[in-house]
């Protein structure tokens, strides 16, 4: 028995073996073939297994990136008003140009830039995540459906949309809070200042001094607000685009109306769980041990009784500045960049 597993194992390896030495005999015509047209050898590439199910991912961080390039001093802006009078219901209602000017008097132009690594970072894992199993969500929700004879619903929509943003917030919290940090260390007096020089130094330090699960502080309303700006995102962005489809606009002029819409859903719907995102991933211990928030019903509770009610959508226009350019610049190059890769 043992004598014929020997020598099954014997021809496993020498067929392997041969496998080998045809596919590197083969090598230099599959280069010469790639040389000669680079388009096939590209596509047939894009077309493997492996990559069509890693290209949705793929895209949304490079969807994501260059969007957040452009919208960080909007970003960093929408922040400070945020954290702007905090337990306080009167006092100075600062503006987004008051909050500029501020900035700006120090003579610091690139301080609007301020978190830009983070940024980048909580782009590069969290769109990554939210598009991509959006994406694939969508994908498999659609050949449930066309099996059915059905087309894919808005509450199909919705769920994809609700899903893959709450797994993608868990993912990027680490990235979210550095960027929180990094954009409010400015507010505090210049002795209680962190003064981090880039994202992994926020990271490695708040790990070091608060415990690695302090990384996920805030986790909970930000799951929340990234399921209700991907609901407000993904499915009405999703949605319009089905439903512009049948009209006379160009299909850039579809995906730039459909993404307008997706922006403005997204911040109606995420601004109130942002503020108090904002508010839980700022704060840090007194000298007592104590927080401000004991977690987000309790920010709610204390925001809602202390400031107004109106306090969770101030900045409104802002935030939809932050939010409609970013989401439409996002869709819209994951679109294109869908298009060129499918």
């Amino acid at each position: 028995m043992s004598t014929q597993a020997l020598e099954a194992a014997k021809r496993k390896s020498e067929a392997v073996l041969t496998t080998a030495k045809e596919s590197l005999a083969d090598a230099p015509a599959v280069m010469k073939s790639a040389v000669e047209n680079p388009k096939k050898a590209s596509n047939d590439f894009l077309h493997t297994p492996f990559m069509r199910g890693a290209l949705p991912f793929i895209n949304g961080g490079l969807a994501g990136m260059p969007a957040t390039a452009v919208i960080q001093p909007i970003d960093m802006i929408k922040v400070r008003l945020q954290l702007a009078g905090e337990g306080v219901k009167t006092g100075p209602k600062p503006t987004p140009l008051s909050v500029t000017r501020e900035l700006l008097a120090s003579g610091k132009a690139l301080d609007l830039y301020t978190g830009l690594s983070a940024g980048l970072l909580r782009q590069a894992v969290y769109t990554t995540a939210r598009l991509g199993f959006f994406d694939t969500f969508m994908k498999s929700l659609t050949e449930r459906a066309k099996a059915k004879g059905n087309p894919v619903g808005f509450t199909e929509r919705a769920g994809a949309g609700l899903a893959a943003g709450g797994l993608a917030a868990m993912i990027g919290n680490p990235a979210d809070l550095a960027l929180i940090r990094m954009q409010s260390d400015g507010l505090k007096a210049k002795a209680a200042r962190a003064n981090y020089t880039s994202v992994v130094d926020a990271l490695t330090r708040i790990a070091k001094t608060e415990g690695v699960t302090a990384l996920w502080s805030g986790a909970y309303p930000t799951v929340v607000r990234a399921m209700a700006l991907n609901f407000g995102q993904l499915a009405f962005f999703s949605e319009a685009k089905t439903r512009l489809k049948d009209t006379s606009m160009s299909a850039r002029t579809q995906t730039l109306t459909a993404s307008a819409i997706a922006g403005f859903s997204a911040s109606f719907f995420s601004l109130p769980f942002d503020f108090v995102k904002t508010r839980l991933q700022k704060q840090t211990r007194a000298p007592d041990g104590s927080l401000p928030y004991k977690g987000m019903f309790d920010c709610f509770k204390k925001v809602a009784k202390d400031e107004g009610m109106l306090r969770f959508y101030r900045g409104f226009s802002t935030y939809y500045v932050r939010i409609a350019p970013h989401a439409m610049v996002t869709l819209i190059v994951a679109d294109w960049l869908g298009f060129i890769t499918r």
